[in-house]
């Protein structure tokens, strides 16, 4: 098949920024990959083709090589990073053996009984954002709660001190807009210098942090494996700034997007409130619905093809998530938002395989947890105000969302 092209000002302009179903619907129709621009960045828009990209590790690394980046002055511009295989390749973006080293190290502190035994703290910790965040029955949903939960939770899994979380938070989410793609040099330079200022903090963390804390922070475990050299500090720095930045942005963005539903849905609200056993559907279908990551790369090793579509050494992948969950071919109904799906995890925000999402039941638990707290203070919920999605081109997150509370 020939390589169909897509036209970076399409893809990456504000209209698919904020709506990009449509244009993901017209891609899947042509074909499931297709190479953007004449960049070597290529748009995986299949759900099949999504899924054997991620079943193909030895074709398609999951080492981020580069980014894009895209401004209509400038148009599309590779951002390089790391080599294959380089030293900050970790977690999400490390291949076996390494990744597997790397996700074993965060098992412990994200096992099934210390999940749960967070949720107290996921509770209390949301009652004081709420009373905080309230002001004459209308709260800001985003930056009174969505942004900062996720992260304080996250803080207290890393063991960093609770006084810290107000310049952490701040730092990780200006950290991730490095990622976005549609930041100017100006922009991007800001961003790089939180980087530095909060890879600094991270270095003083695990050097202050003794290896006896293993079991009780994630801190304590990368200090450990540090000392008895499993892993070295270039390492475990770049793990910590993964969790810091992309383990808060994805849980801040469904609760963004799942209140952002609730409250301009008032049928579904209503369900809710009357049958509060379909929340676990409703965040499962939240999840495929807006999925809070647009989607990951993946380095092409040599050439090949995906989809009938030729792919050369070299090339970038960009999977994407949104794309994969609405495809039609999968799922009944796709681009409707409904409770009665029979396959309720089926799609692959969190992704599947061994890259699957380590913290994907800590998401959902928090999800849960703050959701059914919401619906057990309030009577109704009105959507005042609904934000328009950041600019980025990984992260689909609301800028805001000012809540009317009864």
């Amino acid at each position: 098949m020939r390589t169909p092209t897509l036209d970076p000002a399409e893809f990456l302009g504000a209209q698919a920024i904020q709506d990009p179903y449509p244009l993901y619907k017209r891609l899947r129709e042509r074909a499931p990959v297709h190479r953007i621009g004449e960049s070597h960045f290529y748009a995986v828009v299949g759900r099949d083709a999504v899924g054997e990209a991620i079943d193909r590790p030895g074709d398609f690394s999951s080492n981020l090589t580069a980014l894009i980046t895209y401004t209509p002055e400038t148009g599309l511009v590779s951002y390089p990073m790391d080599r294959v295989g380089g030293a900050t390749q970790v977690l999400a973006t490390a291949d076996d053996p390494a990744h597997a080293v790397h996700r074993k190290l965060l098992v412990p502190q994200l096992a099934a009984k210390r999940v749960r035994a967070t949720e107290a703290f996921i509770v209390d910790t949301f009652d004081g954002l709420w009373e905080r965040g309230l002001r004459g029955g209308r709260i800001e949903w985003m930056g009174a709660l969505a942004d900062r939960l996720p992260m304080m939770i996250v803080l207290r899994l890393i063991g960093a001190p609770e006084d810290d979380a107000e310049r952490l938070i701040e730092w990780a989410y200006v950290t991730t807009q490095l990622l976005d793609g549609l930041r100017t040099a100006d922009q991007m330079a800001v961003s790089a210098r939180a980087a530095a200022e909060m890879s600094a903090y991270i270095l003083d963390l695990l050097r202050s942090t003794p290896a006896a804390a293993a079991g009780a922070s994630l801190a304590g475990e990368l200090a450990a494996a540090i000392a008895d050299g499993r892993i070295d500090e270039p390492t475990a720095l770049p793990m910590m700034l993964t969790l810091f930045s992309a383990a808060g942005e994805s849980t801040a963005a469904l609760l963004g997007s799942a209140m952002s539903i609730l409250a301009t849905v008032p049928g579904l609200q209503r369900r809710l409130r009357e049958r509060p056993e379909l929340l676990t559907p409703f965040i499962e279908e939240t999840l495929r619905f807006e999925s809070p990551f647009r989607g990951h790369y993946r380095h092409v090793l040599a050439d090949t093809e995906l989809g009938g579509i030729r792919l050369p050494a070299g090339g970038r992948l960009l999977l994407l998530w949104g794309a994969a969950n609405h495809d039609p071919e999968h799922f009944d109904r796709a681009d409707e938002f409904r409770l009665d799906r029979a396959d309720t995890k089926g799609h692959l925000t969190f992704g599947r395989g061994a890259h699957f999402c380590v913290g994907a039941a800590l998401a959902r638990l928090e999800a849960a947890t703050v959701l059914a707290k919401v619906l057990e203070r309030t009577s109704w919920i009105e959507a005042a105000e609904v934000g328009p999605w950041l600019p980025s081109i990984l992260v689909r997150r609301r800028a805001h969302l000012q809540l009317t509370v009864r």
